[in-house]
């Protein structure tokens, strides 16, 4: 397998539908947990992961990711943490959203799309970028008395 993905790649794997394997409810993280949830693409020939982290200490800072073939982080939402430093030089608070990019994985932040309808209610954002991500049959989530 190669270190990297080219851009063509990454695009077509972010653009890929993608369904739950399990039918299992699954717990929205508490405080300081974090989850990792198998995802396929319809043919099933693509595994991906959805990741969801929660810091321990910030209720607010909670980081949503989709993965592809293990290592690739295609697509990381931010929310409540540190501003992040673009290779250019550029500056994005927080919240922002990291895409893929070739040579560069997901070092690329940028403003989050307005698809995001409520990024201070952490179920809403959740299902926006679940949908982001194109995940067209999404695992059955239990919510937290913390979500």
């Amino acid at each position: 397998m190669s270190l990297e993905l080219t851009q063509a790649e990454a695009d077509q794997l972010i653009s890929m539908n993608k369904v739950k394997t399990t039918g299992l409810v699954i717990t929205f993280p508490h405080l300081g947990e974090k989850i990792s949830v198998d995802l396929l693409s319809i043919d099933q020939r693509e595994p991906f992961q959805l990741d969801i982290n929660r810091s321990a200490i910030s209720l607010s800072k909670v980081t949503y990711q989709n993965r592809a073939r293990s290592v690739f982080i295609l697509v990381r939402l931010d929310l409540g943490g540190a501003p992040h430093r673009n290779p250019d030089g550029e500056e994005l608070l927080c919240p922002h959203i990291h895409l893929y990019r070739e040579g560069y994985g997901d070092k690329w932040a940028f403003a989050v799309p307005d698809s995001f309808l409520s990024l201070s209610d952490n179920w809403v954002t959740l299902c926006d970028f679940m949908k982001y991500c194109n995940i067209i049959d999404p695992p059955n989530f239990e919510r937290s008395l913390l979500a």
